[in-house]
This record gives structure tokens, sequence and C-alpha cells, in this order.
């Protein structure tokens, strides 16, 4: 690997941001499909069958761009599961929105697409490796520049120009949908209208602000044990709600037990004596510390180089100034990260945070000649000679590059790398070296040193305290014969509490999940609840960290459709609730004679406030009861000064009000400036919802679980 090329490189990559307009963040990792899936389908779209292999192949188009963009050679599962989503989320959108531009003859040309390139100002190219250094901005003949070489040049097997053309292309298609779906969005909000009414009304709701005064008799002081809601009234309630229970997808109730091995009291003992003879050892003489550290089996290794605390552990930074050079610190039991640690602090420094440098490579198989060379450019710019055109003169730029401490820190560094960053870190400014590594010499030059910080030395024996094997395999015994025994979901959960087992719940479980509880590795159980019967129980399954145990059973099942009375029931019945507690309420205030605020205040429960500037186009905010009242907005758009309200219902109680001042906001009427807020209302109504009423009408089957 080449040293210089992987920094600077990185230090690039560690630069670029994109800000997308359909999607605003992308991750992920490699996954695989097997060959027998390959030919089948992951998903419908308006009517368009998506195969497993396009879909795959846009995954990987999608990985390697954020991989380019990040620098990183390798994602995590997280990152994995969402780049999925995002895949899939913009596939989606970009299908939608391509069938309906093209009823409506809606295009995006290459004149057009190269106008917004030499524009420069999409956010897409604001943080691209094509800025401008001076200026920090999109410079089109930097990139028209790359193109032209790249063509030129495109099969000599450069890596990064391969990756940064991808990049591009990306970029480019990426913009072309972009623009497309503004071209639709614009459309749509052309397309909405206000008139002088409306924006009468508007300014009317937002220019007149009252004040009131207020008591409410919260639900809460009603006993829910004195309201009685019948079948007859849920099933009413049910029937004139229904339209808002349709749900588009399948979903699916699980009860799960999950089991988290740990280790026994036997498994700590030993791990505890293998850190006491650690600790030992550290406290004396050690020739290679991260020959030591590599061979205790740390989780933190070592490397012989000045770090910033940002690269030691929490729990080893919390206790580091307390130790004096020289001295060890443990073992101690961290619970955060459930280990066991000791620490030797070997030496601190005020080092850069930040060094500029330079260099040239020299490379040849012949390793006398390239030492001979190396030497010779070494003089020569110890002569006095230009860095830039002797580097020039070898096919490199010699440019300056910074490089800082947490672009290296926490890198697993071999012998070579290692060597290059204790060069690169302790080389004086001005000073040149002549840096003999493995494959290459480089001679390197530091021209600037900043931001001095205090760096440490600390050798770090951080052992996490695992389970044996003997102490996993008692686990998975004792939990397989539970699951053997109560085969049935009813069985389960009568037994598990007796066998020190705890039923845990995940309801509405859409199949485009990635895990159950969190927890790593149980996206084949989501794959089986969805392929099984309600009442079944799936097999033992090993997840997590390989550290856990999952069992699951099918509790129920919510088809596309209407969900059922029974599975909205709670819902319904704490809305009746209210409802039937503001009714009390009410008739409990009249028979009082409680008409007027000062009169509701003395009943038993009341909670009195003021709320000032209160006007309609937002919701008030009741302070006493925590709660967003819009009936209170409403009702403060019709109040007349010193009249009380009758007893109205709200989210949090029965109010009533009383207005005791009106204020007009300091804004003359100008219609068509209140028409147009009007119709840019409705547009960014329809900005927000469009995607999703095409979604609704396109009857979108997402089936990524059968192969993800």
């Amino acid at each position: 690997m080449a040293t210089l090329q992987k920094i600077r490189t990185h230090g690039v990559l560690l630069l670029i941001v994109i800000g997308l307009g359909l999607f605003a963040f992308i991750a992920g990792d490699a996954w695989k499909i097997l060959a027998p899936h390959q030919s089948q389908n992951v998903g419908n779209i308006a009517g368009e069958k998506v195969s497993a292999l396009d879909f795959q192949n846009l995954f990987e188009e999608y990985t390697e761009v954020f991989k380019f963009m990040r620098g990183e050679a390798a994602l995590d599962e997280q990152q994995s599961d969402m780049i999925k989503d995002e895949v899939w989320a913009n596939l989606v959108n970009n299908k939608l929105v391509e069938k309906e531009a093209k009823k409506l003859g809606l295009q995006v040309t290459d004149e057009e697409l190269q106008q917004v390139i030499n524009e420069g100002t999409h956010p897409m190219l604001m943080n691209t490796p094509f800025n401008n250094p001076q200026t920090g901005r999109f410079d089109k003949d930097l990139l028209n520049m790359f193109l032209a070489n790249y063509a030129k040049n495109k099969n000599a097997g450069d890596t990064y120009s391969q990756q940064l053309y991808k990049y591009w292309s990306f970029i480019q298609k990426t913009i072309r949908q972009n623009l497309l779906g503004q071209k639709y969005q614009t459309l749509l909000a052309n397309a909405m209208l206000s008139n002088p009414y409306e924006a009468k009304a508007a300014y009317a709701g937002a220019s007149n602000q009252v004040d009131l005064l207020m008591a409410a008799i919260p639900y809460n002081t009603v006993a829910d044990s004195t309201v009685v809601i019948t079948e007859a009234e849920l099933k009413a309630a049910y029937d004139k709600k229904k339209e808002q229970f349709r749900q588009y997808a399948e979903t699916r109730d699980i009860r799960y037990i999950d089991v988290q091995v740990l280790a026994s009291d036997s498994d700590r003992a030993v791990i505890q004596r293998e850190m006491d003879e650690y600790t030992e050892q550290l406290r004396g003489n050690v020739d290679n510390y991260a020959t030591f550290v590599r061979a205790t089996g740390s989780e933190a290794p070592y490397a012989d180089l000045f770090k910033t605390k940002n690269a030691l552990p929490e729990d080893v930074v919390a206790r580091l100034d307390s130790v004096a050079i020289g001295d060890v610190f443990g073992p101690y039991y961290n619970v955060m990260d459930n280990s066991l640690n000791a620490f030797k602090k070997l030496a601190v420094s005020q080092e850069p945070d930040s060094v500029e440098f330079r260099q040239i490579y020299v490379v040849n198989n012949d390793l006398n000649a390239r030492k001979a060379l190396a030497d010779s450019i070494y003089t020569a710019l110890k002569g006095g000679a230009s860095f830039e055109e002797v580097a020039k003169r070898y096919g490199q730029e010699g440019t300056k590059t910074w490089v800082t401490s947490n672009q290296y820190e926490t890198a697993n560094l071999d012998e070579a790398n290692l060597n290059y960053l204790k060069a690169v870190t302790t080389t004086p400014a001005n000073q040149l070296t002549n840096l003999d590594l493995a494959t290459a010499n480089v001679i390197l030059e530091v021209t600037n040193r900043k931001a001095f910080t205090p760096k440490y030395k600390v050798a770090v024996v951080k052992r996490a305290v695992e389970f044996s094997k003997e102490t996993y395999n008692e686990a998975y015994n004792n939990f397989s014969q539970f699951v053997a025994s109560n085969n049935t979901l009813e069985k389960m959960e009568a037994n598990a509490e007796e066998a020190g087992y705890r039923i845990l719940s995940k309801n509405d479980m859409s199949s485009a999940e990635h895990n159950i509880g969190g927890i790593r590795g149980t996206q084949t159980l989501i794959r089986w609840a969805f392929g099984t019967s309600k009442g079944d129980v799936s097999e033992l399954k090993e997840c997590g960290e390989n550290d856990q145990l999952m069992v699951a059973a099918l509790a129920d099942i919510h088809p596309e459709g209407y969900r059922s009375l029974k599975s909205v029931e709670r819902e319904l019945r704490t809305e009746l609730l209210r409802d039937k507690k503001a009714e009390l309420i009410k008739k409990q205030l009249q028979a009082a004679g409680a008409n007027t605020v000062e009169k509701v205040a003395q009943q038993t429960g009341a909670l009195t406030d003021s709320l000032n500037l209160v006007s309609f186009p937002a919701a008030a905010y009741v302070t006493a009861l925590q709660r967003s009242e819009p009936a209170v907005s409403a009702y403060a758009s019709v109040a007349e000064v010193g009249k009380v309200s009758q007893p109205i219902k709200g989210n949090g109680g029965v109010y009533v009000l009383q207005a005791v001042a009106k204020n007009k906001a300091e804004k003359e009427y100008d219609e068509k400036a209140e028409m147009d807020d009007v119709k840019y209302g409705y547009a960014n109504m329809v900005g927000r919802t469009f995607l999703s009423d095409l979604y609704l009408k396109a009857g979108v089957k997402d089936k990524r679980y059968l192969f993800f």
C-alpha cells in the first residue's frame, strides 16, 4: 500500500458531504444474494416488477459511492441496512415520478443537465472533489480537466480515477432524477390557486390575536370506572373512523424470548487471574509494548505513537490524569463495556494536532538503485533545489498536504505505516527526511506544525468479560429444552416466567424491518414470521454478537386492508372515554351553575391559566394541562371581549374561556401577498404529500425480506 496516497486520499474523502434532495443520506455494506433467487423479484412498483439482480446492482452502486465518499473499505451491518432502505425508497420514488412525468411529457434534457453543471450551485455539486481550492465552490473546469484526462487514460489501471469517474456518473444520474422530481412537483404546485376570500380569512386569522382567561376540568378528575362503553358504541366509532384504520402493507405481531448469555462466576475468575498477571507484567520492564498488548488479547491495540485522548478508551481517559508517568492503574472493571482493564502511562508530550507536509516517492524494484536515487534527490533538495520542480521531474505533484490526528490515531497500523507517521508527526518544520520504508523511499519535508496539544503513549490491556464455551453450551441446552417442551404460544407464555425467561412483544412488525429488538442476526426470524401461521413457534436461533439466543411465536396477523376492530379497540376506547368524560363534566358544570371562569375555577380539580395572543392558525398550548388545544384557538377566532364561552371539549379537559382583550397585528392587508401565502401553503402541502399519494395508488409491494 502506498502510504502517502492513502493519507492524501482519505484527507480529501473525509471532506466530501453530499446534500441530496430525494434522499439525504446513504450508507451500506456488501451483501449477497444466493444464485437461485437472482432471477426472482424483490417487489412490484406500479405494476412493474423489480428483479433481485437489478436491486443488487443499485445497492452495489450506492455502496461504492458511499465508500468512496467516506474513504472506507468496509461498512457495518447498520450502514448496510440503511442503504438497503435508501435504495428501495429512491427506486420507488424515482419510478413513480418517472411514470407520471411520462404521461405529462416531462423530461430533463442533456442541455438542462449541462446548464445545472455549468451554474455549479446544485447541492450535490457543492462538496465534490471538483471544488476550487481558492473559492471553495464547484469548478466545472476542474471537472472537464478530469474527464478529458480520464478519457485518455481510463485503461491505465488508476483505481482512484476509475472510482472518481463512477462517482461522477452517479452524481449526474441523481441530479437528473432530482430535476425531474422538481419539475413534476413545480407543475403540481403551480396548479394550486387561491382567491380573495381565502386571503381575507387567512389575514384575519393570523392578525387577530386574543388574550383569554381559562378554567378547565381535566379528564383525569373523572374515574375511568364511572364510564361505561358498550360494544355497539365501539362498533359505531370504528365504522365512523374506519378509513383511518386502513393499512397498505401486512404486519404481524410476535412474542419472543431473548436470552443474553453472560459470563459465569468461574468465567470471571479465570479472566481476573489473567488480568492480574498482565497487570504485574505491565509494572515490570516490557521490551515491546505493541507485542505485549497484542499477546494479551486487548481490544485496545498499542502503537508507539503519541495520541490525543480521543484515541483512548473513555474509561482510561477518566483515570489518566490521576496516574503518574511510568505508573500502572488497575486492574478495574468497566461496566459500560463489560471489560476488565489495566493501563500504563508511558509518556506525555505537547505535539501538533495538524501537520502540513510534502513528499516525493521513490520506487524501484532494484533496492540499490532505489536508495541511490533517493539519496540523489535528498542531496539536491538539501542543496536548494525546488521541491515542486524535482517532484514533477519524477511524475509527482509535490504539493503540500495537511494530516490531522483523527485521520490516523484509531487506524490499525503496520510497521511501514507506523514508521511513516512517526516521521510525519515528529520531524521538525522545514526539515527534510529520507525515509526508507519496506517498498519505497519517501523524501519527506514537514512545512508546518500547529494546534499543539497534550498527547500520550498509553499501553492498555482491555479484556471483555466473556463467557466460556461451557457456559454458552449450558445456556443453549437449557433454553433448547424449554423451547422443545413449550412448542406453542400458549405454553410459552404460561411457562416462561417459571423457567426464568421473559416474554417480550413486537407488534405491527413489517417485513421491511431488519431486526427484532435491535438485535443483530434476527432477520431470519422476521422472514420466518412472514411465512408461518398464527400460533406457530420458531426454532431456537443464535443471534446477536454470537452471545444471544432467541425464539419467537406468531401472535397475530394484520393483513393488508382495514385493521380489525379488536386491533384498534384500545385507541377507540380512549377516544370514547374522553368524549363521555367531557359530557359528564359539562353536565356537572351545568348542575353546579358554573357558567363563568370564576365559578368553574371553584370546582374540584379545576385548573386556571391565562392564554395570551391566541390566534386561529396555531393551536394554543395550555401549560396547566400540558396540551396543545386547537379547539381553544378556534374559539379565539370568534370570541367577543367580556363574553364567556360555553364548556368546550378539548384534548386534555373541558374548558370555559373568556376573552379579555383583542389585539391586531401591525400588518396592513395586501391581497396579492396574502393570496400568494395561501397558494404557497397549498403548494407546500402538495410537496409534502404527493409522493405518498402516488405510493398509495401504485400498489407498491416490498418483498426484499425474502432475499436480504
